[in-house]
Parts: structure tokens; C-alpha cells; sequence
């Protein structure tokens, strides 16, 4: 199954300073569904196309990130940057399994959305070496930014996880073995 998801706005309701401002970290979410047009702007920000670049700065154009999500109601899938659409991978909700994985950070499974920031690390030291596992890190960090700026411009809270068993997450999400999971961020309505 595909989600095609809408087009992004260029046009946000909050200046990129008030969102700046008010961002925080929040573990606390509503049992209540996002939008998704709210899902479509989010994944864009991560790692949206904006003609033959994307959102987010990559050392040489090697865009090693993969974006996965969680859904409640819907199940797991991948984000396929292309044709910005949701790809299903699973009908099942993986949040509870996700946050016992990570160290039983039960808000990751009261969040309606959990976005996994994953990397494949060879695309960009193929072309860097070693020097490339830090080009990685770096834009990994981009992208999160971007990732939660967007959820406080459209009205919603987020928090970022590095805290989690790295081999548990990639069997829960069955990851493919040179996919790296490196952020979890998980977004919802405060409570």
C-alpha cells in the first residue's frame, strides 16, 4: 500500500524565529491523529526534494538518510523521498515494540507519529572515507532540526531519542543489515 501525500507548503502561520523559540522537548502526547497533510509537511522538511537538491545539506549530495515513520492506525513505513509518498512495510503499530527498545521510553508509544532518522553510512564515505561517518552525523542532526522546528510550526510537540538499543530497534523494525538507525522523534499534540 502508498499514502501519496500532499504537497508541501512554502508558506508557514510562525516565523522560523518564533518556532525557534517555542521548540522544546515534550514526552507528553494526546491520543489524537495527525493530520496528514501535518505528516506530509514534516517528512518534507526531513528530506524533501526541491528540484535535484533536498531540504537538508548533504556532504556531496551523498543523501545517505533513510526516513522511516510509525503510524498508530496505519503501521510502519518508508518515506520515499521521489515521489514523496509513504510506503507501507507493515500494518502493524511497531510504537509499543519501539519504545521498549528504547529503554521503555513509553511517550514513543503514546505519540501518534514516530520518526526514525536512519542512515546508510557507505554512500557518503564511499566518496569521504571515514571522514564520512562524521559528514553523517552532521546532517543527521540537519534533518532533526528541520524535523522539529516543523512540528512547532504546525502546531504540534516532539522530542529527540538517541537513547535506544541500536540491534533491537533494527529487528523491530526489520531494517536491512547496512540500514543505521540513528534518531527517533517522536511527534504528537501535547497533552
Amino acid at each position: 500500500m502508498e499514502i501519496k501525500l500532499p504537497n508541501p507548503r512554502l508558506i508557514g502561520e510562525k516565523s522560523l524565529e518564533e518556532c525557534i523559540y517555542e521548540r522544546e522537548s515534550v514526552r507528553s502526547y494526546k491520543d489524537k491523529k495527525i493530520e496528514i497533510d501535518k505528516i506530509s509537511q514534516i517528512l518534507w522538511a526531513a528530506q524533501g526534494k526541491k528540484g535535484y537538491k533536498r531540504t537538508v545539506p548533504s556532504a556531496g549530495a551523498t543523501y545517505p538518510l533513510e526516513i522511516y515513520i510509525t503510524l498508530k492506525d496505519k503501521g510502519f513505513f518508508h518515506y520515499n523521498i521521489e515521489k514523496h509518498i509513504l510506503e507501507s512495510i507493515k500494518d502493524e503499530d511497531l510504537s509499543n515494540k519501539l519504545a521498549q527498545a528504547s529503554w521503555d521510553q513509553y511517550f514513543i508509544a503514546e505519540a501518534y507519529l514516530n520518526v526514525i532518522i536512519c542512515a546508510i553510512f557507505e554512500r557518503t564515505t564511499q566518496s569521504y572515507g571515514q571522514r564520512g561517518v562524521r559528514y553523517v552525523f552532521m546532517e543527521v542532526g540537519h534533518c532533526a532540526q528541520n524535523v522539529h522546528l516543523e512540528a512547532i510550526a504546525l502546531g504540534l510537540e516532539s522530542v529527540p531519542i538517541g537513547a535506544f538499543e541500536d540491534e533491537r530497534v533494527k529487528r523491530v523494525l526489520d531494517l536491512k543489515k547496512r540500514v543505521e538507525p540513528l534518531y527517533i522523534i517522536p511527534i504528537g499534540y501535547v497533552r
